[in-house]
């Protein structure tokens, strides 16, 4: 599938953006025209099922078959934030970008437990303002608006497609590309005994201080910042 994607700047330097469940493109409201200052043509995709993207069935093999589809072999730059990041990982050595970035990625979603798992995720499409400010407090008034934006636009049957995913373990054997894994702090998916899995697998791994799962949302300047030197190629 063809997907709905938006661009920022004219670089010379590629930088390929995929948003997790529930956003689209929006959610790089700040990170696209930053990385675009820096030099890139940012582009950012919407998910089938989210967004201005088609809808059909849905898995995360169908999400990276899309990305592969639709975006660039070869840029500098590939960022997935959570099933973006799962996404990425299972299209990169088709995508080939010279530097990768898993942001929070879902590689490990726990086991249903207190009634939470894929039909209480599909919930949250009717998640209301408040809620939304309660789950994620540090957000800036325009994200909360986005975030409602997407969630009227989402398909929540894409939480749904994710249940056999629920329990498993998904980490990457090895890095195709350099791999940095950038983690909130704590973060839900991937505990310190999984950082140190990947590390000792070949990835690099970074927490932003106090972020939540949503770390470009949550702390911009920190998610930046932890990136710098990945950004510039250094």
């Amino acid at each position: 599938m063809q997907l709905h994607t938006q661009t920022w700047g004219e670089g010379d330097r590629i930088a390929l953006l995929i948003h997790g469940i529930m956003a689209d493109h929006r959610t790089w409201r700040r990170v696209g025209p930053a990385l675009a200052d820096r030099g890139y043509r940012v582009i950012a995709v919407d998910l089938r099922g989210h967004g201005a993207s088609g809808r059909g069935e849905y898995s995360p093999q169908l999400y990276a078959d899309d990305v592969v589809e639709t975006l660039p072999a070869g840029a500098e730059l590939a960022i997935g934030h959570s099933l973006g990041g799962l996404t990425l990982s299972l299209a990169v050595d088709r995508l080939k970008p010279r530097r990768a970035v898993f942001s929070d990625p879902a590689w490990h979603l726990a086991a249903p437990v207190d009634g939470f798992g894929p039909e209480m995720l599909a919930q949250f499409k009717t998640a209301t303002r408040e809620e939304i400010r309660a789950m994620s407090p540090r957000w800036e008034e325009v994200d909360v608006d986005i975030e409602l934006a997407t969630l009227a636009l989402w398909d929540e049957r894409t939480a749904l497609s994710l249940a056999p995913l629920f329990g498993a373990d998904l980490l990457p054997a090895a890095p195709v590309v350099p791999s940095l894994v950038q983690l909130a702090d704590p973060s839900i998916l991937i505990n310190e005994e999984r950082a140190r899995t990947l590390k000792s697998r070949g990835f690099e791994v970074r927490s932003v201080a106090g972020a939540g799962h949503t770390i470009h949302r949550d702390d911009f300047d920190g998610f930046m910042a932890s990136l710098e030197d990945w950004i510039q190629g250094v």
